[in-house]
């Protein structure tokens, strides 16, 4: 049980895959600017991301190790995540239509996000096995949605602040993406 609290807390503060990491910045910053658009983004992370990591370990270790086929992994794996996102949204769009219409254009650029396939490719690299695949992938897409909505109520408060003209719109976001990974960094002593 300490080993997955341990990989929980590296996963979403100390090794946190957009402010330690620097993957998925694209959609981090893209989406970040309403809270409402960032917690609709993160909780469709946190589903694929988690599903992705799963599926992502069974097609590895039952398919591609047995065959010898271990360099096709980022075909594969893209391949996995591109398939996965398009049954989540028919899914969605079938079963739970408020919910598709809420996330509308976010679902299919979760595609997209190599923060998706950098965590599938790191649970390989790291050979976890199953169940901690599942937890780093849970928690990795946990720390991605804790740093987007973090950074999204920092935003929604820009307008209303004084803020130097030349400094205005994504100069002060990227500024403040650096405090946040600072902040972050602090964590580090957490964990060896």
């Amino acid at each position: 049980m300490g080993d997955y609290l341990l990989l929980i807390v590296s996963a979403i503060l100390v090794s946190n895959i957009i402010l330690a990491r620097y993957l998925g910045n694209c959609p981090f910053l893209g989406v970040s600017q309403k809270m409402d658009t960032a917690v609709g983004m993160g909780m469709a992370v946190i589903f694929v991301v988690t599903l992705a990591g799963m599926i992502t370990w069974v097609v590895q270790y039952a398919i591609l190790n047995p065959l010898g086929l271990e360099y096709l992994r980022t075909i594969a794996f893209i391949l996995v995540i591109a398939s996965l996102v398009q049954l989540v949204e028919m899914f969605l769009q079938k079963s739970i239509p408020g919910l598709y219409r809420a996330l509308g254009i976010f679902l299919p650029l979760i595609t997209t996000n190599c923060a998706v396939l950098g965590i599938a490719i790191i649970n390989i690299q790291e050979e976890f096995d199953f169940m901690q695949t599942v937890v780093f992938s849970f928690a990795s897409a946990v720390g991605f949605t804790l740093a987007m909505v973090l950074l999204a109520s920092l935003r929604e408060r820009f307008p209303t602040a004084r803020i130097p003209s030349p400094f205005a719109g994504m100069p002060i976001a990227m500024i403040t993406v650096g405090l946040l990974a600072l902040a972050f960094l602090g964590f580090s002593g957490l964990v060896d």
